[in-house]
C-alpha cells in the first residue's frame, strides 16, 4: 500500500499513537533531553550491533521494496535507526502517559463538577 514508505509509515503512526500523550496528558517527558539521551543511549547501540550482525549473516533483511533504500552504517537501514530513536521515545510516553490517566481524568472530572456548580 504504501510502498517504499511502508516502514516511515508504520513509524509515522507509533509518533501519531504516542506523542499525543505529552500534550493531553502534560507528561514533560520530551522537555527532558537527558533521560530521553539516556534511554536512547542505553538501549539503541545493543540492538543496532544486533541488527547489523542479523542482516551480515543473513538471519533477517529488510524489503528493498518495503523501505527507502537509504543504507546507514553496519548496513543498517535508515528507517531501523529512526526505530531505535522512535520506540524507546514511544515507550516512555505511553508508560508515563498509562501512569497519569487515573489521575488526570479525576481531575478533568472535579473541573467538569465545578463548572456545573
Amino acid at each position: 500500500m504504501f510502498g517504499s514508505w511502508s516502514y516511515m509509515a508504520m513509524l509515522g503512526f507509533v509518533v501519531v499513537a504516542s506523542f499525543w500523550l505529552e500534550f493531553a496528558f502534560r507528561l514533560r517527558v520530551l522537555r527532558d533531553p537527558k533521560r530521553l539521551a539516556k534511554t536512547i543511549l542505553l538501549s539503541s547501540p545493543a540492538f543496532v550491533i544486533w541488527d547489523a550482525y542479523a542482516i551480515a549473516h543473513g538471519h533477517w533483511t529488510f524489503g528493498p521494496g518495503l523501505t527507502l533504500g537509504i543504507i546507514g552504517p553496519l548496513g543498517v537501514p535508515l528507517e531501523e535507526y529512526l526505530f531505535f530513536l522512535v520506540i524507546p521515545i514511544a515507550a516512555i510516553l505511553t508508560l508515563e502517559g498509562v501512569k497519569n490517566f487515573l489521575p488526570t481524568v479525576r481531575l478533568w472530572i472535579t473541573k467538569l463538577k465545578a463548572l456545573k456548580s
